[in-house]
């Protein structure tokens, strides 16, 4: 019997570390931070509320987005929900928190022709109930409020439970900067890490400090070591590992899904094994 080979899951081509970011409410100010987003190849997940975006938006001093220009303006970036009308869910009927959601995916789904399965909890209130009644309606994952930024091993880990996903940090954080320059610097490749930002794009307008994502993309953006990618991607990506099936040995190993897996063997061969494919290690 041979020896055992060390095998570690990888990002996309062969990638350890992912950049992904979230922002709220479909306000006007995400045409600005898409055109930011888009000038350094970051790409975000946008949590759109559907009721209110079709409301009259008159007088209002951060109007959201008209829903015929959704489609195209956010066109390489991921729509997710955020409920109709952005109630404190963990106060309402089930009842009432279902219709929330449900009628948000069926509008979001219309105008973008795309399955919406993400969510950010409104007002950050969610419960066990929310959680479990959004797995049963299609959500595949939620994002709250509360933040988990750590420079030890723990920092920039991959959720424990993607229903209750904590970004790493807010673009308001005093430390985003410090954040970023110790990702980017980060080199041990036996970790996956994940770097989380998210926010409101109207906060850059009420503050007057766009050069706050200016410069954080600019810094992050365009690193070879570095996997861009929306909430939803990641979560199908780590879905991808979890289905994969090893010899007893990690001799090889078989890819069930759709999507391309990545390893590590032996800490510097990298293998790509496509969807459906048996690949000897």
């Amino acid at each position: 019997m041979g020896r055992i080979k060390k095998v570690y899951a990888c990002f996309p081509e062969g990638k350890a570390k992912a950049l992904t970011m979230s922002y709220d409410d479909g306000k006007v100010e995400d045409i600005r931070l898409l055109e930011i987003f888009n000038k350094y190849g970051i790409k975000g997940t946008f949590n759109l509320n559907y009721g209110i975006m079709i409301s009259d938006q008159t007088g209002q001093k951060h109007p959201r987005i008209p829903k015929e220009k959704i489609a195209g303006l956010y066109q390489g970036h991921e729509i997710a929900t955020h409920t109709m009308t952005h109630p404190t869910i963990a106060r309402s009927p089930l009842t009432e928190v279902a219709m929330e959601i449900l009628e948000d995916r069926k509008g979001l789904e219309e105008i973008t022709g795309t399955i919406v399965r993400g969510h950010a909890y409104p007002n950050g209130s969610y419960n066990e109930e929310i959680k479990q009644l959004f797995r049963q309606l299609g959500i595949a994952y939620a994002r709250v409020t509360d933040t988990s930024a750590d420079f030890g091993m723990s920092g920039f880990a991959l959720p424990d439970d993607p229903m209750e996903w904590k970004a790493t940090c807010h673009h308001n954080d005093p430390k985003l900067m410090e954040y970023a320059r110790y990702f980017a610097e980060f080199q041990k490749k036996q970790y996956l890490k994940l770097m989380y930002v998210w926010g409101h794009s109207y906060e850059f307008a009420e503050n007057d400090n766009w050069e706050v994502i200016e410069e954080f993309c600019k810094y992050m953006g365009g690193r070879d070591d570095i996997w861009y990618a929306t909430n939803i991607e990641i979560v199908d990506y780590m879905d991808v590992v979890r289905m994969a099936r090893f010899a007893a040995d990690n001799s090889f190993v078989y890819n069930p899904c759709a999507k391309s897996l990545w390893l590590a063997v032996d800490d510097d061969t990298y293998v790509e094994v496509k969807g459906g494919e048996c690949v000897r290690l």
